[in-house]
């Protein structure tokens, strides 16, 4: 398949990045350096780009964190350190795919 990961330092870089690349999901880190992971949702949602999911990851898992994330126009939220088999199974949800064995 043509499956790979790409990674942005930054919500500038990755608002630049999804300007350009369909991705199938997304995962934004709440706390990036220029623009965090919530304004970049947010940003991206408003310019009409709603199709891909985009998944919360952050330290943080404080009270009202995933409701923040989900009000910005994230889809699901994951608290690090994140564990493989949680990841794959979130983007297999959000993919409509079924998880390797």
């Amino acid at each position: 398949g043509t499956d790979r990961v790409t990674g942005a330092g930054t919500g500038l870089e990755a608002l630049a990045l999804l300007a350009q690349v369909d991705f199938d999901a997304v995962l934004m880190d709440v706390q990036m350096p220029e623009m965090d992971g919530l304004a970049a949702t947010a940003e991206l949602r408003g310019r009409g780009c709603t199709g891909v999911p985009i998944v919360a990851m952050t330290a943080g898992a404080l009270q009202g964190d995933r409701e923040r994330c989900l009000a910005a126009g994230m889809n699901d939220y994951l608290a690090k350190p994140v564990r493989a088999e949680q990841l794959l199974a979130l983007l297999a949800t959000w993919l409509h795919r079924q998880p390797a064995p």
